[in-house]
């Protein structure tokens, strides 16, 4: 069963579900399991590097609202990071997003002690994955989830970060096919 979403979001997730490819946005089935994934964990500090049109971001923040908490989406290029805060605008959660725009480690960077994230999901460039976990790894609380998406289907790009992720002892992870494939981490401390 679907999720529980008012009509309006419902009408523009499924607007933006035509244009899935132009903005290489998640699929229906991976938005949900982030939907889900942000209320079962009771999520109040999201992360999302690459906002793209605000697909996934709806997704994250309708499940924050539920739970009271904040989404910081992180997004390269100025035209998509307009569309994606017309849609945020649109669907009534433009109150509790934080659009970043710029390079996604170049604003990771700029991050101070006080920012910091139960849930982090990534879908930007497939290459810099390693790079985005290794500089958000000191901003996670204790027992944070990340979610990065493309894992199977830019398998051979985001092998760094697969490995990165397997040796690093603080997190245990399985690989969910969903389509693209998804990388699911728990932090264990």
């Amino acid at each position: 069963m679907d999720i529980l979403i008012d009509e309006t979001t419902s009408n523009v997730l499924k607007e933006l579900e035509k244009t899935q490819k132009d903005f290489w946005n998640i699929p229906r089935k991976t938005g949900i399991l982030l939907n889900m994934f942000v209320k079962m964990m009771n999520a109040k500090s999201v992360l999302e590097i690459g906002t793209s049109n605000g697909y996934s971001g709806l997704w994250l923040a309708k499940a924050l609202k539920e739970t009271g908490g904040k989404l910081t989406t992180i997004e390269f290029y100025d035209k998509r990071q307009s569309i994606a805060k017309e849609n945020f605008k649109i669907c009534g959660v433009e109150d509790i997003v934080i659009p970043l725009q710029g390079s996604a480690c170049d604003v990771i960077k700029s991050f101070d002690d006080s920012d910091v994230f139960d849930f982090v999901f990534i879908d930007a460039n497939k290459r810099e994955y390693v790079e985005y976990f290794n500089l958000v790894k000191p901003h996670l609380t204790r027992k944070a989830m990340i979610v990065a998406d493309n894992i199977i289907s830019h398998a051979q790009k985001v092998q760094t970060f697969i490995d990165a992720v397997d040796a690093d002892e603080e997190f245990q992870y399985e690989i969910v096919e969903v389509p693209g494939g998804i990388l699911v981490a728990y932090r264990n401390s």
